[in-house]
């Protein structure tokens, strides 16, 4: 049985569907309430009851316009669109909390660094230390056309990253020292100049030659999410980040990204437990297996082919409309979601799906594994993943909003909690120290390499 604290983060969008494709039209739905603050209030409300230890935030910046080369099919069933801002909604969720952290997704390709260091700087510091930044390099074509912008390639979208991520390293940790901000009333100097740095970065897709424009929030760099599997992904989230999302519909692919991701970081000089890796996981709960196998099949009844087709064309960028169902998929190789496509193709050489196979397991849950059953055949299901996977928390996808979270809440929390895996008292503390024990990056983390008290910013 598992011994280790289980981490729990609410997966969603600001939009009325996420991994689910048609289930918005389940009568007790109402994901459709996103443009209402207090529909995240509440939810924040009831994850900080539960104590999770954060909501993590997915977003696209493009509609998926892949299947049948049209966005009219993502547009009909809702597929993640429409969509809004995710940044805009936490400081409402923070508000009404006092330890629920914040994963929000935001694209390398399509933001500058400069700008963004300083809004999430702002958010860090409005919460009192609850952000993390979930890196996208944003495979979708669409976006990039609507904003002027040429699609990369996927590996040079990682090498943009990695000079982008620096940027904000220079900016976050090496611009500001700890004690520029003084606040001398008697000799009227709120900032001594001397300890504000300018940090002189000249290179292949950005120059900022200038100081970070926020002093320093309580984690400086906000806690690092990222959720690239594919080889160059793995190599950027293991030298960077502190928490992965992966999904995998088994726990034998779970295991092997696992083990992938924790021996790359060793190359990185990072211990293989320093980074949190959560998997995606949804559960729908009955008081008995036959009532949550029964709530189940309700749920199917909404399930969506066209959304469910036209979220994974997007994903991977193929277009699944030139397939019959009962056709099998192969791995192609392109600029899209290449992780997304060998879960399905390659990882596993036991398992071909078909088309069909690919529609139904993704149109309820995404590619994550969907458990239907009691509080404690959910908790049980959860402590093997693991304990055989390795995983150290979940990312819980919702069927139903509110319900998959306030069932969750109301039934299988208490059961983790009577098995010491999910803790009933919490204190008010940053996101990175709820997750590590400490507020800021540690030391041998490529991020402190500009820290003002180890070396001057290069």
């Amino acid at each position: 049985m598992a011994t280790k604290r289980i981490l729990l983060n609410a997966f969603v969008m600001n939009c009325p569907g996420n991994q689910s494709p048609g289930l918005w039209t389940h009568p007790n739905d109402r994901s459709d309430h996103y443009k209402n603050i207090d529909h995240w209030i509440e939810l924040a409300k009831t994850l900080e009851a539960a104590r999770f230890d954060g909501v993590f935030f997915a977003d696209v910046l493009g509609p998926y316009d892949v299947y049948q080369n049209s966005r009219d099919a993502g547009l009909r069933q809702a597929v993640q669109s429409p969509i809004n801002d995710p940044l805009l909604i936490i400081p409402a969720m923070a508000a009404v909390t006092k330890q629920l952290g914040f994963g929000v997704t935001a694209s390398v390709t399509h933001e500058h660094p400069y700008i963004f260091a300083r809004r999430m700087s702002t958010l860090d510091h409005l919460t009192q230390g609850r952000i993390g930044w979930n890196i996208v390099t944003s495979y979708l074509k669409s976006a990039s056309k609507n904003i002027g912008a040429q699609q990369l390639a996927h590996d040079e979208r990682y090498d943009v990253a990695a000079e982008f991520l620096n940027v904000c390293y220079k900016l976050w940790e090496g611009s500001w020292e700890d004690d520029a901000v003084v606040k001398d009333r008697k000799n009227k100097v709120f900032v001594d100049p001397a300890k504000v740095h300018d940090i002189k970065h000249e290179g292949t897709y950005f120059n900022v030659p200038g100081a970070h424009l926020s002093e320093p929030s309580p984690q400086r760099t906000p806690v690092i999410y990222q959720a690239g599997l594919s080889p160059k992904g793995i190599q950027f989230s293991a030298q960077n980040a502190e928490g992965i999302y992966i999904s995998a519909p088994t726990i034998s692919i779970a295991k092997k990204y696992v083990e992938r991701i924790r021996s790359k970081s060793q190359n990185f000089g990072r211990k293989r437990d320093e980074i949190k890796i959560f998997s995606l996981f949804t559960p729908i709960v009955g008081q008995t297996d036959a009532e949550a196998q029964a709530k189940y099949n309700a749920y199917k009844e909404h399930l969506s082919y066209e959304g469910a087709l036209s979220l994974f064309s997007g994903w991977t960028g193929i277009d699944l409309s030139i397939y019959d169902l009962d056709d099998h998929l192969d791995y192609i190789q392109n600029d899209a979601m290449r992780s997304r496509l060998e879960i399905f193709t390659t990882v596993d050489p036991n398992k071909k799906w078909t088309i069909k196979e690919i529609a139904e397991f993704v149109g309820i849950g995404g590619i994550g594994p969907v458990v239907a059953g009691t509080p404690e055949k959910i908790a049980d299901q959860m402590e093997t993943w693991i304990n055989e996977a390795g995983v150290d928390g979940f990312n819980i996808a919702y069927v139903v909003m509110p319900e998959t979270f306030t069932d969750f809440a109301t039934y299988v929390v208490p059961v983790l909690q009577e098995r010491g895996l999910v803790r009933k008292d919490v204190k008010q503390q940053t996101h990175r120290h709820n997750l590590f024990g400490t507020d800021h990056l540690p030391v041998h983390h490529p991020g402190k390499q500009y820290d003002q008290k180890n070396q001057s910013v290069k």
